[in-house]
């Protein structure tokens, strides 16, 4: 009979491309890794690596293989919920990957929801980009993905995780109060001559803030990169740029930004993602509710809801 725990090192090899990876993935050596792999060779029968210059690649028998193991562990994926439920007790490990703002504006008050409600579940947080965490959610490298997708720029889909929306906030163009006194500007066109700070190349924000500079008819001079939404409100509120934020970003701070709605009031979409095998899970279950809970009492997500920093610009200035 084939070793699981062998067959799982095989597809991790199928996921992450090099022995190497696969160690560092699971806390092993790599060469504890190739020792494993070529046992398994020898429980099969038949080879299931092949040399590609200094890499290995899977074979079609190794193919086979990985898509039997998938459904494996999905059974013992649904197997663990089923036992957790049979508990009167909700108990259990909640591993969540989730981008920057969302850490910030939902994290802290779930987790404390969490807590008092279940407190034996033990939840797990790690910050990761949306797209990164999609696809280890899908590898099994997280329980759930808290995620972002911009108007017009899909997140990817993996086969197997079941999406929910979480939310939705408006994108608008955040302005530094002394910059707009001396060079009012009133539509994101005029904002044309002044610096921008914007997520790397790569990042979905980056390339939804570069197209809508450029159907405003200019491109955006950004001379600032970083991948922390703090950094980009440090920059605009003290006048060295201007950037589209989304308003997650503003929950439970004041600032003294002046903010303007962009052209046909485009909106984020912010989503939970788990992998179907897992959703019965008694404790994923309490966190995505209990998070749900916290995204309806403390997201803005209208005109209105930005109205006391409007007011409290419009005082200063």
């Amino acid at each position: 009979m084939l070793e699981i725990r062998r067959l799982v090192l095989l597809r991790e090899l199928a996921i992450r491309g090099t022995l190497a990876a696969v160690a560092e993935a699971l806390n092993f050596s790599p060469s504890a890794v190739s020792q494993q792999l070529t046992q398994l060779e020898k429980e099969a029968g038949m080879p299931l690596l092949r040399k590609a210059g200094r890499r290995v690649q899977l074979t079609a028998q190794a193919e086979v293989l990985v898509a039997s193991v998938a459904e494996v562990l999905d059974t013992l994926e649904r197997a663990e919920a089923a036992l957790q439920a049979s508990l009167t007790r909700v108990t259990g490990r909640v591993r969540v990957a989730v981008f920057q703002s969302a850490a910030l504006a939902l994290m802290p008050a779930t987790l404390r929801a969490m807590a008092a409600r279940y407190p034996d579940v033990r939840v797990e947080m790690v910050q990761r980009e949306p797209e990164e965490a999609l696809r280890e959610t899908w590898a099994r490298d997280f329980d759930m993905v808290i995620a972002e997708q911009y108007p017009a720029h899909a997140a990817p889909h993996h086969p197997g995780l079941d999406r929910r929306p979480l939310t939705e906030d408006a994108i608008r163009l955040a302005l530094p109060a002394a910059e707009v006194a001396l060079h009012p500007v009133g539509s994101l066109a005029e904002a044309r001559a002044m610096p921008w700070v914007m997520e790397p190349r790569g990042a979905a924000s980056r390339h939804y803030a570069e197209q809508m500079c450029r159907t405003a008819g200019f491109e955006p001079d950004v001379r600032y990169e970083t991948a922390d939404l703090q950094a980009h409100i440090r920059l605009v509120e003290s006048g060295n740029a201007v950037a589209l934020i989304p308003d997650l970003v503003w929950a439970g701070r004041e600032t003294s930004c002046r903010l303007l709605d962009l052209p046909g009031l485009p909106r984020r979409t912010i989503f939970t993602a788990q992998r179907l095998a897992g959703a019965a899970s008694p404790a994923a279950r309490a966190f995505r509710d209990t998070l749900e809970a916290a995204a309806s009492n403390h997201i803005p997500g209208t005109t209105d809801d930005l109205l006391p920093i409007r007011e409290r610009y419009d005082e200063r200035s």
